[in-house]
């Protein structure tokens, strides 16, 4: 779209609430890596709350389903005359964040009832991973062959979501398990992690379970102190690079009897399989946009589970599909 070029940007501010803001972390990742892009990720209330010091060659992404949220309209009018372009990522084309922003991107996930956000998260994460590929080109980090490679593992995962979707029994078969927990704890690495905490507020959102999703990094900082045998660990883990250090977390958790649901590959289940309570697999592919492949199995559990308490999955308690208060 005209006003998009990012060869002169030096920083992105990506703001959301809840499941767009993880979707805004995610892209953090991809921004970062493939365009050497420096991101900020902040929940909107936080933003202009903090006074983030903004630069006319920075560039401010607001993601929302509905384009109307609060805080997020709040945080683009904070940095609208503060930087050079104001994005608006959003499902509604006629919403306020829309109009205000000077370029409206529609996600077109069409319209979603429940409350809880699926299919627009697996959205917004196609049209940030297409802004991160456009803005590796522009700045000259990846060439043309090397973009087609990019393009092609995105082309891919629409593919690999109609293979994940085969999970839902499998997920459904898990979720007396999980249904029972007090506490549930997600672990994922790299742009993993913030699917991990995607994973953990659906479950948090639909079953009223307790639950937090960590970098693996980060479990012997404080998480470990929780592992028993009445914990279950769900472990995003793809077989790529990071796998071996994920594992390592893993067999922690397993040495303190926690009981671990490793979500990866066929690779990555004979690699690191053994002695874990249960396994989802996914199918290898899609490159760096495995992110929007894992979203499946945690939207699944979180559904399954909530069915199995007897919770209402499409209007959870307390919760409005549209937050346009502060």
């Amino acid at each position: 779209p005209e006003g998009l070029d990012f060869t002169g940007v030096d920083r992105i501010a990506l703001v959301g609430c809840g499941t767009a803001h993880l979707a805004g972390h995610v892209a953090k990742y991809w921004f970062e890596r493939l365009a050497g892009l420096p991101c900020d990720i902040d929940v909107a209330s936080e933003f202009r709350y903090r006074e983030p010091p903004l630069s006319d060659k920075s560039w401010f992404i607001a993601i929302s389903q509905s384009g109307e949220t609060a805080d997020t309209l709040a945080a683009l009018h904070y940095a609208k005359d503060r930087v050079a372009r104001t994005v608006g990522l959003v499902n509604v084309g006629t919403s306020a964040i829309a109009r205000d922003s000077d370029v409206a991107l529609p996600t077109l996930a069409g319209i979603e009832v429940s409350v809880a956000s699926s299919k627009a998260f697996t959205c917004q994460l196609t049209v940030l991973a297409i802004l991160a590929l456009k803005a590796a080109r522009d700045r000259g980090r990846i060439d043309d062959v090397q973009l087609a490679g990019h393009l092609a593992d995105l082309r891919a995962v629409p593919g690999l979501l109609q293979q994940a979707l085969n999970l839902s029994d499998d997920c459904r078969a898990l979720s007396e398990w999980l249904g029972q927990a007090q506490d549930v704890l997600y672990l994922g690495r790299g742009a993993l992690y913030p699917v991990a905490l995607e994973g953990a507020l659906k479950l948090k959102e639909l079953s009223y379970i307790h639950a937090e999703g960590y970098a693996s990094g980060e479990l012997k900082h404080g998480p470990i102190a929780l592992i028993d045998r009445d914990l279950p660990v769900i472990v995003l883990a793809p077989h790529d690079a990071l796998f071996d250090k994920t594992v390592s977390n893993m067999q922690e958790v397993m040495a303190r009897h926690g009981q671990i649901l490793l979500v990866s590959d066929q690779a990555g289940i004979a690699a690191g399989g053994e002695g874990v309570h249960a396994t989802l697999r996914l199918p290898s592919g899609g490159g760096a946009f495995q992110p929007i492949l894992y979203a499946i199995p945690m939207q699944y559990l979180a559904y399954h589970t909530a069915v199995a308490k007897g919770t209402d999955v499409d209007q959870p308690r307390n919760l409005a599909k549209s937050v346009t208060v502060e």
